[in-house]
C-alpha cells in the first residue's frame, strides 16, 4: 500500500511559463516546488500499487489539452492555484478506471495546478495575477506522495499514454 494519486504533469514549456509567476516572500505562503506542479486527476490515498497500475494500463485515457488560467486564484482557504480547463473528460476516464479503489472523492473535480499552500487567514498578492498557457496531455502518471515535515515529495511510479 502506498499513498497514491493519478496526475498529469505540465510540459517543460509550461513549467518555464509557470516560473514567470511572481513568488514574493510573504508570511504564511509556502511555494510549491516546481517538480511538484501537476494536475491531480484523482487522489486515491493508501491503495495497492499493482491493482491501480493494472486498471490504468487497461483504461482508454483520452488525450486532452489543458488550458491554464486565466489567472492565479485562491482555491478554498489554503491553496493558491492556476485553474486547468479541458481535462474533465480525462479525469472522468481515470475515475471510471479506478472505481471502487482508493478513498472516495471528497469534492467535485476541479482541474488546477497548486503553486502555493497558505496558512490559515493568509492571502497572497499573487492572487489574481494573469496567467495563460496551453499544453497537450500525452500521458498520465501514477504517483506516490511521501509526506515530509517541509512538504510532500512525489514519485512517478508508472506512466500511461493518452490516446
Amino acid at each position: 500500500m502506498a499513498r497514491l494519486f493519478i496526475a498529469a504533469w505540465p510540459t517543460d514549456e509550461t513549467v518555464t511559463q509557470l516560473r514567470g509567476i511572481p513568488r514574493p516572500h510573504e508570511p504564511g505562503v509556502r511555494w510549491v516546488a516546481e517538480t511538484n506542479w501537476h494536475i491531480t486527476l484523482r487522489f486515491l490515498g493508501d491503495t495497492d500499487v499493482d491493482e491501480t497500475a493494472h486498471r490504468l494500463a487497461s483504461a482508454v485515457l483520452p488525450r486532452s489539452v489543458a488550458r491554464l488560467g486565466p489567472a492565479v486564484r485562491a482555491l478554498g482557504a489554503r491553496q493558491l492555484v492556476v485553474p486547468a480547463l479541458g481535462v474533465d473528460s480525462l479525469a472522468g476516464a481515470v475515475l471510471t478506471a479506478t472505481e471502487g479503489i482508493g478513498e472516495p472523492d471528497q469534492h467535485p473535480f476541479y482541474g488546477h495546478i497548486t503553486i502555493a499552500r497558505l496558512a490559515r487567514d493568509t492571502r497572497s498578492a499573487v492572487d489574481g495575477t494573469a496567467f495563460q498557457s496551453v499544453f497537450e496531455i500525452e500521458e498520465v502518471a501514477l504517483a506516490m506522495s511521501t509526506l515530509l515535515p517541509n512538504g510532500a515529495t512525489y514519485t512517478r511510479i508508472a506512466r500511461f499514454p493518452t490516446v
